[in-house]
């Protein structure tokens, strides 16, 4: 555990830090250099400052909607989960978004939960509990609506580059477990749009990862399956990321800690890999595990005591010098459903014998949120615990899904300075540390873009709030650019914006200004932000 020295010398950084960082919020750069005295990772000396440019809110209060944004040209469409329907928004001029229409889709299903947009057609996923779900389509202005079956509960639709395919996560996640309980399969399915007179629909599973079948063997044995004993029905994909030529795809299992490897040439699950740990004794990836103990508290814990499971949620794919890459959101969840309740404390697993009096104590790891289903095989309870998430954002080399750099504690380092009064804040109140014992930040949203020739990635805060702007152009070092806030704490309710769940980068020759654009859905405040670089 850190000192109470280093938490002294810390608050003094922070507080000359941010006295810069107010200071340097109007300039080009932005707060991007003036971290390089606080953060213990890399940090950009220059890249594009993003600056608000216009806001759209849906007008949906106490309900879920803006979960999800996608854009084209002078159209953005906007999902509203709870309200079965997806805005479709003129912003010909960014900085007055204006609603053309609201497009009903509750008659395909209960609820709306992904919309993207192609060439010249918009697609979106509707679920229906553990029932079959549908991709509804329909043209660019709202009409000729069409729609396919896929696979239980459609969480996260996307285009393949080219437009020719639309690639859907079916998450099927069950209604409970044991007797009277369902529990679909989760899948991808595949729907060709060319012709348009005829999709066609391909969906696949997890089957031959089963038991009973040869190929059982090649499921690793640190993915995490305790729900069902049927990894057919136990991987629930949540979030899908193609690569530039439309051949493969990775998906994450976020429940699982894993990431699916997909063949999409042979339709196929190439390979299903096992993220791993993250080890929260080591320098640089320390977490403030403490609701209670009213400080920033962002420690690292004794050898051995605490991991950090991955499970991420939002995926990204980028490519540089001809190798693929992907970008997670390292967000965390667990599953509560009737008959299985994952989620404990440290201080109801443990007893003083496995960890000190100390440790256990409210004020120091006895409140953080962990799993009772141990991920691997020979774990000790009893002196180990795993936390959900791990409060960054990696990359994984897109090949073999091997970890080729994690933020380590950087995000909550951030937080810290930026917003030391609201550090780990929820996103439904202005609150201190709320959230410390349970995810921190929630990194949730993943996206990358080129911008002037360079590759940046975009991590979306679900619960303080906020993008983290990063130069990936050395993928085993990315340098921190920017942290975009557009939420006023002092504000009642929350808002502008609170609760980013999904962040769309649109390229300049996409763009309505011909400028570089990036859309960000947040699904508290109902309302969408859009953000361009400042100057040229």
């Amino acid at each position: 555990m850190k000192t109470k020295l280093f938490r002294l010398k810390f608050e003094g950084a922070l507080a000359s830090g941010i006295r810069a960082l107010d200071a340097a919020r109007t300039t080009s750069v932005g707060a991007a250099a003036l971290f390089a005295g606080i953060l213990p990772g890399p940090v950009a000396a220059a890249g594009p400052a993003f600056e608000p440019v216009g806001s759209y809110a849906t007008g949906l209060t106490g309900q879920t909607s803006a979960e999800i944004v996608a854009v084209k040209g002078d159209k953005m469409y906007v999902s509203n989960a709870a309200n079965a329907s997806v805005d479709i928004v003129d912003i010909s001029d960014p900085k007055q978004p204006v609603r053309l229409k609201r497009l009903d889709l509750s008659a395909y299903g209960s609820e709306v939960t992904s919309v993207a947009v192609g060439n010249g057609l918009v697609a979106a996923a509707v679920e229906s509990g553990t029932e079959p779900g549908k991709v509804v389509f329909f043209s660019p202005g709202g009409s000729n609506l069409r729609a396919v079956e896929v696979g239980a509960g459609p969480d996260m639709v996307t285009f393949t580059p080219d437009g020719k395919r639309v690639l859907v996560a079916n998450e099927g996640e069950p209604s409970g477990y044991g007797e009277g309980h369902v529990d679909p399969e989760g899948s991808v399915s595949v729907i060709d749009v060319l012709p348009r007179r005829k999709f066609s629909v391909k969906t696949i599973g997890f089957q031959a990862f089963d038991p009973d079948q040869p190929r059982a063997g090649d499921l690793p044995p640190g993915v995490r399956i305790f729900g069902s004993t049927r990894p057919s029905l136990d991987l629930e994909p949540e979030y899908i990321a193609v690569d530039e030529n439309g051949r493969k795809a990775w998906v994450s299992l976020q429940e699982n800690n894993a990431i699916a490897i997909l063949d999409l040439e042979a339709l196929e699950v190439d390979k299903i890999v096992d993220l791993g740990f993250k080890d929260h004794s080591q320098a640089g990836n320390g977490l403030d595990a403490s609701d209670r103990d009213n400080a920033v508290n962002i420690s690292t814990w004794p050898q051995g005591r605490v991991y950090g499971m991955y499970q991420p949620d939002g995926l990204a794919a980028f490519r540089i010098g001809g190798k693929d890459y992907v970008l997670s959101a390292n967000e965390g969840d667990a599953r509560e459903y009737p008959g299985l309740a994952e989620e404990a404390r440290v201080r109801s697993v443990t007893t003083n014998d496995s960890f000190t009096a100390a440790l256990r104590d409210n004020a120091a790891l006895g409140r953080l949120t962990v799993t009772t289903k141990m991920p691997a095989a020979g774990s000790d309870a009893e002196s180990t615990v795993y936390a959900f998430g791990a409060r960054s954002f990696s990359v994984w080399d897109g090949e073999t899904g091997d970890l080729v750099y994690d933020s380590g504690d950087q995000l909550e380092q951030i937080i810290a300075a930026e917003l030391p009064a609201n550090f780990n804040s929820n996103n439904e109140a202005n609150t201190f540390d709320d959230r410390s014992d349970n995810k921190g930040p929630e990194p949730e949203a993943a996206a990358t873009g080129v911008v002037d020739g360079r590759t940046y990635g975009f991590i979306g805060l679900e619960r303080v709030g906020g993008v983290v702007v990063v130069d990936l152009g050395d993928p085993a070092s990315p340098a921190i650019v920017q942290y975009l806030q557009n939420r006023d704490f002092a504000a009642t309710p929350v808002g502008p914006d609170s609760g980013p769940e999904v962040i769309d980068f649109v390229p300049a020759h996409k763009s309505p200004t011909g400028k570089p654009l990036i859309a960000v859905s947040n699904e508290v405040s109902g309302t969408v932000s859009l953000w361009e670089p400042k100057g040229e």
